[in-house]
């Protein structure tokens, strides 16, 4: 079933090609069904990639599935520009009033860790 992504994300011509099938919104709404709500928080490094990846596996359902990328408001991407990230993403405070089926959350790898890496869990140093 179709996946529905905004009209100019950089993936969709990728995903077309792949005979995956992508609308956008304006096609969305002409359809009498109710879409599965999805958001994406995606914290790898790379976001077009994971993106392109996401989607591939959510448009092999048999449901439309509507996609909405989540960003943190407190961190600076080096690898994706802001540019991207402030057109296809929205922060917490953006999306906290809509209701979601599902929320997705992407990870990047931690492969050093710094010498003086902590984690704190309650009052505990670990």
């Amino acid at each position: 079933m179709p996946i529905k992504v905004q009209s100019d994300l950089p993936v969709r011509d990728i995903l077309e090609n792949e005979n995956i099938f992508v609308m956008d919104e304006t096609r969305a709404m002409s359809q009498d069904i109710r879409p599965l709500q999805i958001c994406i928080l995606n914290l790898m490094p790379v976001k077009q990639d994971t993106e392109l990846h996401l989607l591939r596996s959510l448009s092999n359902t048999p449901l439309q599935v509507d996609v909405t990328f989540m960003k943190m408001n407190s961190h600076v991407s080096m690898n994706t520009s802001m540019t991207h990230l402030n057109k296809f993403y929205n922060t917490f405070d953006e999306l906290k009033k809509n209701k979601y089926d599902g929320l997705i959350i992407t990870g990047a790898p931690v492969i050093i860790k710094p010498s003086n890496f902590r984690c704190f869990n309650s009052s505990k140093v670990l």
